[in-house]
């Protein structure tokens, strides 16, 4: 495909670097971003020389100012701006050529890490070229990061399934429906006022509601192509935990143009995100279907599709698919891919389609998505 004249400008703009940036104009938003991030690697050529130049002269390397990226952000914008051959081959560089290789040879920086979301989201983009010992000490930092998630997250998403107390008493004795208010009242009549000690001789429970969940069906299909990463570490975290609702039977399912179904690892998020794949293309249609032989009750299952909605292969087999779905009356829920900040990014058009079909289209945080299941199953 040929490029207009201003295409190739910019490309040898991000080629050349900012010594070209009289001749062939300045660079803004993402374009000024992937120049930052080009400049991260080939600006170790030394100042003033063309970045795609090889130094032969052995010489002192002129002096860079401290960059702003660190490696994991580094690591993490190739990924979201280029390509996956562009990001083949810079990667090749950065290890080969420039020795950037910190997070796939050096122990002691993994163990010297401080555990956050955007190192989890290098080691997922780089543990392919990891040896086994930092390969090991990586999936104990994505474990420590992960135990943060699950403790932020169980409770919020766990609370809409079970039964708030109810003020009336019942026989059902447990400590989590022990009502200490009413039982102090019940026995007062036992105080001793020479001990100053309550006897209880009566002790009062509060009731539950009990919500119907039983033999509902969920099943989460995540795209894990390259841009996804936010949405399937956030995924395989709400599906974790929806893994230890009895009343919910949970299956995980990546898939690119492949499919991998992960619902025996379901309950050990950790091991779920190590099998992880970033990158390749992407068939929704075909996960869809998968979803669809899973199913034993369509009306007692929900297949929730998360997704940018950028269909690689012919859009009218998707589209057939979550039309039997929602026809048999399996409830549909396409959740557009959320960043590490909820701000949602699909294509619309798409989205349009499928809402079109009768399934239910939206952005959600996991609390949020957790309240819809909730409100499906009663």
């Amino acid at each position: 495909m040929s490029l207009t004249p201003r295409e190739q400008k910019l490309r040898w703009r991000l080629i050349l670097g900012s010594e070209a940036e009289g001749a062939c104009g300045g660079v803004g938003g993402a374009d000024q971003r992937r120049d930052a991030a080009l400049e991260y690697l080939y600006g170790r050529e030394g100042a003033g020389r063309n970045r795609r130049s090889t130094s032969s002269s052995g010489g002192k390397p002129g002096s860079l100012d401290p960059s702003q990226l660190t490696v994991p952000d580094w690591i993490n914008a190739v990924h979201e701006l280029f390509p996956r051959r562009t990001i083949e081959r810079i990667e090749k560089d950065a290890l080969e050529r420039y020795g950037v290789d910190e997070l796939v040879t050096n122990v002691g920086l993994l163990q010297r890490a401080e555990p956050s979301l955007t190192l989890l989201k290098a080691i997922l983009h780089t543990k392919h070229l990891m040896n086994a010992e930092v390969l090991a000490v990586a999936r104990q930092l994505v474990r420590r990061v992960v135990a943060a998630l699950l403790e932020k997250l169980a409770r919020p998403l766990r609370s809409p399934f079970f039964g708030a107390r109810q003020r009336r008493r019942s026989s059902l004795r447990v400590a989590k429906n022990f009502d200490a208010r009413g039982t102090i009242r019940r026995n007062l009549q036992h105080y001793d006022p020479q001990t100053r000690r309550l006897y209880i001789r009566t002790p009062e429970f509060f009731s539950r509601v009990r919500r119907q969940t039983d033999r509902w069906q969920f099943i989460v299909l995540v795209d894990e192509s390259g841009s996804m990463v936010d949405s399937v570490i956030h995924s395989a975290v709400t599906a974790a935990i929806f893994c230890g609702l009895q009343a919910v039977r949970t299956h995980l399912v990546l898939f690119d143009t492949s499919i991998v179904d992960v619902s025996a690892d379901c309950a050990d998020p950790v091991e779920t995100i190590m099998k992880v794949q970033l990158g390749g293309g992407t068939d929704i249609g075909q996960a869809v279907r998968y979803a669809e032989s899973l199913i034993e009750q369509p009306r007692k299952s929900i297949v929730v599709l998360i997704s940018d909605f950028y269909e690689g292969a012919p859009p009218d087999l998707l589209l057939a698919a979550c039309q039997r779905l929602v026809q048999q009356g399996t409830q549909l829920l396409c959740l557009a891919a959320l960043d590490g900040q909820a701000n949602p990014s699909y294509d619309v058009e798409m989205a349009r389609r499928l809402a079109a079909l009768g399934a239910s289209v939206g952005a959600m945080t996991p609390g949020e998505l957790a309240l819809w299941v909730a409100e499906k199953v009663r």
